[in-house]
């Protein structure tokens, strides 16, 4: 009996593990560098909600980011961050095509 329940146990903390790894890899914590070359996406904005890849509302806590919901909180550091991003001027250059948004409501990855 006690060896079930610690096969149990050990089942459960891999479960929260993995879902804690996928959660880290995909969070809204975003750091805008620099430098082109160590980004995760080379960010255009655009005006048109129509075509934005992500639809983004900026929050100002940290705690409401949640894994590819869209809602994006800014850090000052580079290790704290989930994605970083490098602004470019050419629509045709980025990768990732960003509308930010007043409402949180709105906020999704689109494509």
């Amino acid at each position: 009996m006690t060896q079930i329940r610690f096969v149990i146990k050990i089942i459960i903390t891999a479960v929260f593990l993995l879902m804690v790894s996928v959660c880290i890899a995909y969070g809204q914590k975003v750091y805008v560098t620099e430098w082109k070359s160590e980004a995760d996406y080379l960010v255009y904005v655009t005006d048109w909600k129509s075509e934005a890849n992500v639809i983004a509302y900026l929050t100002k806590w940290k705690s409401s980011t949640k894994p590819q919901s869209g809602i994006w909180y800014f850090t000052q550091w580079k290790s704290e961050a989930d994605i970083k991003i490098y602004y470019t001027r050419w629509k045709s250059e980025a990768n990732l095509i960003v509308y930010f948004t007043e409402w949180k409501s709105e906020a999704r990855w689109d494509k």
